[in-house]
């Protein structure tokens, strides 16, 4: 199945992506099917083509969350933004030994 995904090519503290399709089961650092366009996190710009993305999403290609909040943000598709689901941590819960104390 391919997806539509971001892959980090920044340097350190400096995160920049490029968009990408590939198989959903892809290392993220193998070679993508093909280069969609790049969006730098640190100055929220975004260079991407919107006629292969709406290639690629006829074709039946899925895009991550992230990309697909991406792409309804610079209006490539006309779908509305998903909600990132992010898992809770639990508090960990220290458990004091029953060991006497000499």
């Amino acid at each position: 199945m391919l997806v539509i995904k971001l892959q980090r090519i920044g340097k350190k503290n400096q995160p920049s992506f490029r968009m990408v399709v590939a198989e959903k089961r892809s290392k993220l650092g193998g070679p993508p099917i093909e280069d969609l366009g790049s969006y730098s996190a640190f100055t929220k710009q975004a260079n991407l083509k919107a006629d292969r993305i709406k290639h690629w999403i006829g074709m039946g290609a899925q895009s991550t969350v992230t990309a697909h909040n991406l792409l309804a943000r610079e209006g490539i598709i006309s779908l509305s933004k998903v909600k990132v689901k992010m898992k809770k941590v639990a508090p960990k819960t220290e458990e004091k030994s029953a060991a006497p104390v000499a």
